[in-house]
């Protein structure tokens, strides 16, 4: 009896066949499907898209106001002031919460789980699964930040509408202007976000199932906060990657201060790329056949820590190369202080003008200029500092005798400052004034302005 003859493929086929492992567009929606199958990342997005709505419009519902915050005051003024408003508190502390939450355990998860095995299995390449999981954790942080900016921007709409918001010079912005640069400032937010982000996969693979990798980006955030208080000079301030969640200040001035941004925003990508690139590696370097593996152990200090410390001392060097000789002071000086008080009360007295249906008057008319000293002009006159008193004087058309007025200043060590008005009553002594219809705002009374740090921008 013969034996049955054997087709020559199955002869050219090998004796053993290994099935390839997913592609990495499968391991993506894997790792998407995982993450959102955790309650904490389902509630946190409905937190996200809408919270901040119910937040602005129960702003918009009180008599008071976070005067204290950037665009505070103007809450119930225009929909704009919202988004702004959740910008600086997501930048200083929702953000890094919600990059700990999901990066910062996007890897630490299969550690506790004990899957890596499995995952290995499906997939059989270290380098996709990496590249799943990192780009999966950032598309949640992503949903998150559209989340907020669009809700807290609905809920402006929704209670204070469309209209012209005042910017830090006192300009009157218009309501697609106000729009573009508030999208605008979201938009350099995602650069120091996806930092945080990338920080948060640097300490999930490197501490594995130890809950120090999830408080990474909160530690990282807060760190960068408390040196931003500090009287840091202007290159190792720019050099942080924290500070693009402050430099988009700088979009609302005329002309845009736009030199500390970029520096703020190129300094933050660069974090980025480069704790993906050392969480890449670790990952790869890791033993996954030991079941007891978890995280790299004393590697994280030389293969995290320490670079990480090196990326800051190169980025203050270069940052203190290619920026002007004065940022390697506070970049917060007399002059710049005067110019820009000067310039904000220009516009705001035009402003409270056709509030109160005088007279039309420009700029250039009122020929506005500010004497400003520091501690009534004991020790250096420039830095940050509550102790700032500034007298404005202006000149109206067909009326010899010019006008004065007093302001407090308390300037911050980013170059923002609050100013005060201390007299006379019936130009910003008063925080209404009568108008023709009625009591409204007084613009002079109390307001935010900005300083450059960095000589960047023209004069005018």
């Amino acid at each position: 009896m013969t034996a049955p003859a054997v087709p020559a493929a199955a002869l050219a086929r090998p004796a053993t066949s290994v099935a390839p492992g997913a592609p990495l567009t499968r391991a993506y929606r894997f790792e998407l499907v995982k993450l959102f199958h955790q309650w904490r990342v389902r509630l946190l997005l409905l937190a996200c898209w809408t919270a901040p709505a119910l937040f602005v419009a129960g702003v918009g519902e009180q008599s008071t106001l976070p005067s204290d915050t950037l665009f505070g005051r103007w809450m119930h003024a225009t929909a704009w002031a919202g988004p702004l408003v959740l910008l600086g508190f997501a930048g200083t502390w929702a953000l890094p919460l919600l990059t700990s939450v999901v990066t910062g355990d996007v890897f630490a998860s299969e550690d506790r789980l004990g899957t890596w095995r499995h995952l290995l299995v499906a997939v059989r390449s270290p380098r996709r699964i990496f590249a799943a999981k990192a780009l999966a954790g950032v598309t949640v942080v992503l949903l998150f930040v559209t989340g907020i900016a669009a809700s807290s921007t609905a809920g402006g709409l929704l209670t204070a509408g469309n209209h012209p918001l005042v910017g830090l010079d006192g300009r009157l912005l218009t309501p697609g202007d106000a729009a573009g640069r508030t999208l605008l400032a979201w938009t350099c937010a995602l650069a120091p976000t996806l930092a945080l982000a990338a920080i948060g996969l640097l300490g999930s693979v490197a501490l594995g199932r130890s809950p120090t990798g999830l408080l990474l980006p909160p530690i990282l955030a807060l760190t960068m906060s408390v040196a931003q208080t500090l009287p840091l000079p202007v290159a190792v301030r720019l050099a942080l990657p924290g500070y693009a969640f402050t430099a988009w200040n700088g979009l609302f001035t005329s002309p845009r201060q736009l030199g500390p941004l970029l520096i703020a925003v190129t300094v933050s990508l660069v974090w980025a790329i480069f704790a993906t690139a050392l969480a890449y590696l670790l990952f790869l370097r890791r033993d996954f056949t030991h079941p007891a593996y978890d995280g790299a152990g004393r590697r994280a200090l030389t293969a995290g820590l320490l670079p990480l410390a090196a990326l800051t001392a190169l980025t203050v060097a270069v940052v203190a190369a290619a920026t002007p000789a004065s940022s390697t002071g506070s970049g917060i000086g007399q002059a710049k202080v005067q110019r820009s008080l000067a310039t904000a009360f220009a516009h705001l007295y035009r402003l409270q003008t056709e509030q109160l249906h005088r007279p039309a008057v420009t700029e250039a008319e009122l020929n506005s200029s500010a004497a400003c000293a520091k501690s009534d002009g004991q020790g250096a006159q420039e830095g940050a500092g509550n102790d700032w008193r500034c007298v404005v004087t202006w000149h109206l058309p067909g009326v010899p005798v010019a006008g004065t007025a007093v302001y407090q200043l308390d300037i911050g060590s980013d170059g923002r400052y609050v100013a005060d008005g201390d007299g006379p009553k019936e130009v910003n002594g008063y925080f209404l004034v009568r108008t023709p219809t009625g009591d409204a705002p007084n613009p002079l009374w109390q307001f935010d302005g900005n300083v450059e740090l960095l000589d960047t921008t023209s004069k005018g």
